[in-house]
């Protein structure tokens, strides 16, 4: 019974030495210090601080250095606008004089092709006084006549047909109407006091017509 009760006390004092020891080692700095040292490593790894102990928030030279990146993209592209801005406003100014331009040179072209026709004009005036021959006179202003004429084609402008056709509203303008005894010239345009012109497809003037009735 004794021999028992000693080998229970030595049992307990084994368990009571190998606690104190556990005790020691969990205590121990130099443990303690590894570790922390381990952490600041992990941390420091990340590019994170701690704060008072709260969660790791982003290292102030990273901050300040994506402030530099998009203050720089920020002016780039301003710089971008500006530009864009001063071309715009270029492009805007030329297109408008080119219009200007056009609007007032418009006729020059066709005005340069009929100054030839008054110069013709002019040479039979001026032998007009003095000329003895009228037929020779006569034959002169039919040919600046069919210059002319041809002129005016060259440009689209085409006389419109109206003698002898039927009355039509949209070309032709009645300014009279007169009695016929010919049942197939009523309704339609038996004289014509002023030629009408197209202009391409369009109407550049209504023929003025005596339609029958």
């Amino acid at each position: 019974m004794k021999k028992k009760n000693k080998q229970h006390k030595e049992t307990m004092q084994n368990n009571r030495n190998k606690m104190t020891d556990n005790k020691e080692t969990n205590n121990n700095p130099e443990n303690i210090n590894d570790i922390i040292t381990d952490i600041d490593s992990d941390v420091d790894s990340k590019n994170y601080t701690l704060e008072n102990g709260n969660d790791p928030v982003p290292n102030s030279d990273n901050n300040a250095q994506s402030v530099r990146v998009v203050e720089e993209k920020l002016a780039e592209m301003q710089d971008k606008y500006i530009r864009l801005s001063a071309e715009f406003d270029n492009y805007r100014k030329r297109t408008l004089r080119e219009k200007m331009d056009l609007s007032k040179y418009a006729g020059e072209s066709l005005l340069l092709n009929l100054i030839p026709i008054i110069d013709d004009f002019e040479r039979a005036l001026k032998h007009m006084d003095s000329a003895t021959d009228s037929a020779a006179l006569k034959s002169g202003i039919d040919l600046i006549y069919v210059k002319f004429s041809e002129f005016l084609k060259q440009n689209g402008v085409k006389e419109i047909e109206a003698l002898n056709t039927n009355f039509n509203v949209d070309i032709h303008e009645a300014v009279a109407k007169t009695q016929v005894q010919e049942d197939d010239k009523k309704g339609k345009v038996v004289d014509v006091l002023q030629k009408g012109y197209y202009l391409q497809d369009k109407v550049l003037r209504f023929a003025k017509v005596v339609v029958g009735e």
